[in-house]
């Protein structure tokens, strides 16, 4: 009788556990992979405090310096005079050789001025040299005529009544009240080119005023 051949079966009963086991296995092999592999939070750089920067100082600012009195000026007298005068002053001065300052003053007071003085720079004499007269054989030959001049005073400072270190000071005297004093000075060129100086017009050693109150000193320009 002939037999039929089948493959064998295995028993799927006992395949089963060894699959479950085997599931069992690899889940908790994959749980403590995931487990042991997990990164761990690492602490991030702190950052470095940051330092001020240092502000620089404040420069000091430089100290305003002193503008230079301009060539020769005059320093303005302690003492002054509270009275007028009308001061007029018309240079006729060639770029050599000798001229003249022409030199007006009408006293607006009503006292009268005992002792008229006109100032300058004794260093205008470098460039200008101003003169009450002209230097003439006959003022100082022997046996010439009287000496006779305008002015009382012709004094280069310092000198014995308070004129100033400097200065040269040529007085007239007296101006009565309301009185003109009209003269010329003689100015001879010592060297070419243009010149400013200043003229005060004083009471003894006290500046007197000009019309309007203003001190009795004029900045006279010659070109």
């Amino acid at each position: 009788m002939a037999e039929h051949v089948r493959p064998k079966r295995r028993h799927a009963a006992g395949l089963v556990p060894l699959a479950r086991a085997l599931v069992l296995a690899l889940g908790l092999g994959a749980c403590t992979a995931t487990d042991s592999a997990s990164p761990t939070a690492s602490a991030l750089p702190s950052a470095a405090p940051s330092v001020p920067s240092a502000s620089p100082q404040p420069s000091a600012s430089p100290a305003p310096t002193a503008t230079p009195e301009p060539a020769f000026s005059l320093d303005l007298p302690t003492a002054t005079d509270a009275r007028e005068v009308r001061l007029t002053v018309t240079p006729r001065v060639p770029a050599d050789g000798v001229g003249a300052l022409d030199v007006v003053v009408v006293s607006l007071s009503d006292t009268r001025i005992d002792e008229l003085v006109l100032r300058w720079s004794t260093d205008l004499g470098d460039v200008i040299l101003l003169a009450p007269f002209e230097p003439a054989e006959a003022r100082i030959a022997d046996g010439g005529p009287p000496l006779l001049q305008d002015w009382t005073k012709w004094v280069e400072g310092p000198g014995e009544r308070g004129e100033p270190p400097g200065t040269t000071s040529l007085g007239w005297g007296p101006l009565d009240p309301g009185a003109t004093l009209d003269f010329s000075l003689v100015a001879t060129r010592q060297s070419a080119g243009a010149v400013s100086f200043d003229l005060q017009l004083l009471a003894e050693e006290s500046l007197l005023h000009l019309e309007g109150g203003d001190p009795a000193e004029l900045r006279v320009d010659i070109s």
